[in-house]
């Protein structure tokens, strides 16, 4: 894209905050969101170095939209602070709800978010109808973190082609999802401790690939790694596939649906491996599940429930018989 046409088309952020200066520019981008309510915001390729977050409007009146080139790169700084805060926190600087008003159906595409190690990738804070797309999140605590929502907690996110590299550490995350009623496509999370964790209702998530990635898979960090974590409830699960964690799939609710989902692990590998579990009584369904075991059958279990008397369903499920702990499945 040449500048004339991006300046015809959007607002050309390089015309106002230079790249590639080794400086920080968390005050002049923030000024720039601020200035130019209800406009697109294109980044160039380069480096954009941030020692704090980015917020922007989720009124309606003053959102902006996000757009980064294949190569723009926002990245945090050594400075940083606090891990937990996001480098683009979406409608943060000004919450609000509201899906009748244009403006409302703003949004983060394209481009590469570095955490450094520091920081945590995008957050989702306020607004209705925000999306999140062909985002590149790297280095990061928290990848993306869709907050309580709005709308009595409905965050009404849609999320699709993102890929997240967490940063090894025990507590990153890829995915963290507080809010409800989100639609999540085609991602690829890797390099976390738990792919994907969810603590609310009516979330759907389709095609995502979950892989566990760590320096020598310590015995003691691997026993506590899980691919999706669901601590809510009704929440469902299409194709997704859990990759090297101890844990595929840990359902804590009830009356969630997983379809068509898998958890299979590493040929070399010889712990622990769980393709369901809950802390409960399994109250939800999964449907043509598989689980590719690789472990001594002594260390591979299907399903684990710890308490019995659960009104959930086990329909179709795919694995060797000869290959898990238990007789009785």
């Amino acid at each position: 894209m040449n500048n004339e046409f991006a300046r015809e088309a959007y607002l050309l952020v390089t015309d106002y905050v230079k790249a590639n200066t080794g400086e920080d520019v968390s005050d002049a981008l923030q000024q720039l969101i601020l200035d130019n309510p209800r406009r697109v915001l294109f980044f160039p390729d380069g480096e954009y170095l941030l020692s704090k977050p980015i917020c922007t409007p989720a009124n309606p009146e003053h959102s902006v939209a996000l757009r980064l080139s294949n190569y723009a790169v926002i990245k945090a700084m050594d400075c940083w602070k606090d891990a937990d805060e996001a480098l683009i926190r979406l409608g943060a600087a000004e919450p609000f709800n509201t899906i009748h008003t244009i403006g409302s159906n703003y949004y983060l595409s394209g481009g590469i978010i570095d955490g450094s190690g520091v920081a945590s990738g995008v957050s989702i804070d306020s607004g209705r109808e925000t999306r999140v797309e062909n985002v590149s999140i790297k280095h990061t605590k928290i990848g993306l973190h869709v907050k309580w929502g709005a709308n009595s907690g409905s965050s009404d996110a849609d999320i699709c082609n993102v890929n997240i590299v967490g940063r090894g550490t025990l507590d990153s995350i890829g995915l963290l999802i507080e809010g409800m009623d989100n639609t999540f496509t085609n991602m690829r999370i890797a390099r976390v401790q738990i792919g994907v964790k969810i603590e609310t209702a009516a979330n759907l998530m389709r095609d995502i690939h979950v892989t566990y990635v760590q320096s020598g898979r310590l015995e003691t960090a691997y026993r506590s790694s899980i691919g999706f974590l669901d601590t809510g409830d009704r929440n469902w699960y299409d194709n997704c596939t859990s990759e090297g964690f101890c844990t595929g799939f840990e359902i804590r609710s009830s009356r969630s649906i997983l379809s068509s989902c898998v958890a299979k692990w590493y040929p070399d590998h010889t712990s622990k491996q769980v393709c369901l579990y809950t802390p409960n009584a399994w109250g939800s369904v999964a449907r043509s599940c598989a689980a590719y075991f690789t472990a001594p059958k002594e260390n591979c279990e299907y399903l684990i429930e710890d308490q019995s008397g659960g009104k959930g369903q086990i329909i179709d499920p795919v694995f060797d018989e000869t290959r898990v702990n238990r007789e009785d499945y």
